[in-house]
């Protein structure tokens, strides 16, 4: 396990930057590829409907809810 990598997304015409562990990295890229979106589309979905949550722990609980079959965006 290594630490924390900072990628930058493209959030409907506005970028940001996401630090994320590599394995939700990989969780995330196959997250959006089993939706057929890409990843910034995804991201700017959860975005919309992450409240006053910080947009990488929405992500992270996102994927874990995912895995453990429960939804959202």
């Amino acid at each position: 396990m290594s630490g924390p990598q900072k990628h930058s997304l493209s959030l409907r015409g506005h970028r940001t930057s996401v630090t994320l562990e590599p394995e939700f990295w990989a969780a995330f890229q196959a997250l959006a590829a089993q939706r057929g979106v890409s990843i910034n589309a995804l991201a700017a979905q959860m975005d919309e409907a992450r409240g006053d949550v910080g947009l990488a722990s929405y992500i992270r609980v996102a994927i874990l809810r995912d895995l453990l079959g429960g939804t959202d965006v």
